[in-house]
Order: C-alpha cells, then sequence, then structure tokens
C-alpha cells in the first residue's frame, strides 16, 4: 500500500503522470501495458514473417520547409511521449517560426491494433491538422503479443520483431508519402531489470528500422543512465547538481527528466532546419 501511494504521488509531479492518472496503463512490477482485455484467439507458434520493406518517399528538407512557412512539428506516441511534448515545446517556444502540437495518448503503441490503430489514428490526425516534422516515442506499452493475420506473435519472438517492424515500417511509409520528417525518439532506461531488458528488445528494433530507412534515430538509453550504465533516479544536470529525473514508477520522468530527453531532439530539429545559425547581419545601405 505504501509502494502504491508512492508511485500516485511520483505521477502527481509530471504532466504525463497526471495524464495517466486519469486514463491509467496497467502498470504492476515492471508491466506497462495497454488496458485493453487481452486477445482472445489462441496462441499460434511463431510463423515467419517478412517484413517488407516500403517505398521510401523523399521528404522536403526541413530548412526549405522553414523557407515558406511555420515548422509544425508534431509529437506522437505514448504516455512517455506526452512529457517528451511538454519538455520539446519549452524548448521551442522561443522560435517564433516553430509550432510544436500533442498527438499523442496514453496507453496506445504498436501492438494492440485491436485497441487502437495507431496507422488509422496517425492518417487521421495528420489529415486534420497537418505536419511538418513528426516525432515519435513509443514502446511502453509494446512488451505484449501481436495479433496478425489470425496469428498471435509472443512478445520477443522472431515472428513478433517481424509485425513490429512493419507496423514501424508502415507508419513511417505513410507519413512521409504526405511528405511528414519522422524523427523517432529510444525509449529510456528503466529501473526493473526485466522491464529495461524488454524495452532494450525494442529500441533494437527500432533502431535497425531507423538505419534501413533513413530516419533519424535519437537514443536515450545512455542519456538516463549513470556513470556506470545502470537507472538511477536522481542524475546530474548540466551544473553537475544531481536532480530527481524519474517518476516514482521507474518508468516515466520528471519534469527534468523529460527536458533531459527532449534537449538533444531541439538541437538536432534546429540544426536540421538551420535555426542554430545566426541570422545573416542586414547590409547596410551607405546614405546618399
Amino acid at each position: 500500500m505504501t509502494f502504491l501511494v508512492g508511485v500516485a504521488a511520483g505521477l502527481l509531479l509530471t504532466p504525463d503522470g497526471r495524464q495517466w492518472l486519469r486514463n491509467p496503463t496497467v502498470m504492476l512490477g515492471d508491466r506497462a501495458n495497454a488496458s485493453a482485455p487481452p486477445e482472445t484467439t489462441p496462441a499460434s507458434p511463431p510463423a515467419a514473417v517478412v517484413a517488407a520493406p516500403p517505398a521510401i518517399s523523399a521528404v522536403t528538407p526541413l530548412s526549405a520547409r522553414l523557407a515558406q512557412g511555420p515548422l509544425r512539428i508534431g509529437v506522437f506516441g505514448d504516455s512517455m511521449a506526452d512529457g517528451l511534448y511538454t519538455g520539446l515545446y519549452r524548448d521551442l517556444r522561443d522560435q517564433p517560426k516553430v509550432t510544436v502540437t500533442k498527438f499523442s495518448e496514453v496507453s496506445t503503441g504498436l501492438s494492440r491494433y485491436d485497441y487502437v490503430d495507431i496507422q488509422a489514428k496517425t492518417q487521421r490526425q495528420i489529415e486534420e491538422t497537418p505536419i511538418d516534422v513528426a516525432v515519435i516515442l513509443f514502446g511502453t506499452n509494446d512488451a505484449q503479443g501481436i495479433s496478425l493475420d489470425g496469428v498471435i506473435h509472443d512478445f520477443g519472438t522472431d515472428g513478433w520483431k517481424a509485425a513490429y517492424a512493419t507496423r514501424i515500417d508502415n507508419l513511417v511509409a505513410m507519413l512521409r508519402s504526405r511528405d511528414v520528417a519522422v524523427y523517432w525518439v529510444g525509449l529510456p532506461r528503466m529501473k526493473s531489470t526485466r522491464f529495461d531488458g524488454r524495452m532494450a528488445l525494442i529500441n533494437d528494433v527500432v533502431e535497425a528500422r531507423m538505419r534501413a530507412l533513413g530516419v533519424p534515430y535519437l537514443e536515450t538509453t545512455a542519456l538516463t543512465s549513470n556513470e556506470e550504465g545502470g537507472y538511477e533516479a536522481y542524475l546530474p544536470n548540466a551544473s553537475g547538481r544531481k536532480v530527481l529525473m524519474r517518476a516514482n514508477d521507474g518508468i516515466h520522468m520528471s519534469m527534468a527528466g523529460y527536458l533531459r530527453m527532449s534537449g538533444p531532439v531541439a538541437e538536432r530539429l534546429k540544426r536540421d532546419a538551420g535555426l542554430d545559425r545566426p541570422a545573416p547581419t542586414p547590409v547596410q545601405t551607405p546614405a546618399a
């Protein structure tokens, strides 16, 4: 009971935590799975599932987009992405030609399309609110089986990896076909060793697909680890002072933690858009 009270108090400290409390994801021990009921289809032996590489569409460079008007950035993902959005919004709020919009939703992911079909949902979202850039962070709810063509592929199997890769590929292909640049953010270090291993597996699949698709992948595991590479709730900030970076659940971040994750993302976006370069000095015309 004391543990549960502590978790609730920790969640109340962060915006995504408060949102999570209103629409919770099951998190018992080391699980963070969508709260929909489990699939009823019996599990079958893993079948060979081949992720066919989708056609890769070229997208307009961010610097060219910015020259045409405001750069519209959308953040997609689960409750972890809620916090990433808050950090990214704060990082870029002083950029007058940049907007940041939240499209993320708690308790969603790429495994359970019977619960929320992220492919269809994302397509509807960008049709209603066009964007130029998609920053994506999924995974905390995805350590569960994927049902594909009547077969359930257990988490971590070759069939699961192929099915998950296909969903990643399809999502990226849909966005890029609409001239949306994609930036995928990796999952941070987790407190539970077992859950951390599961998130590392997801990171491995995602990173491999981003490399194959030519999409920027922004790793956060090292950024959220201590000097020994392990989990630690308190990490040094830019001035070297240790600051609480994690919520009590050992999964989500504090606001300082989300800013730690969003900082490199904001810097990459600014660099690609040319916002990190000083504005040209106006040429002074000599007076007549």
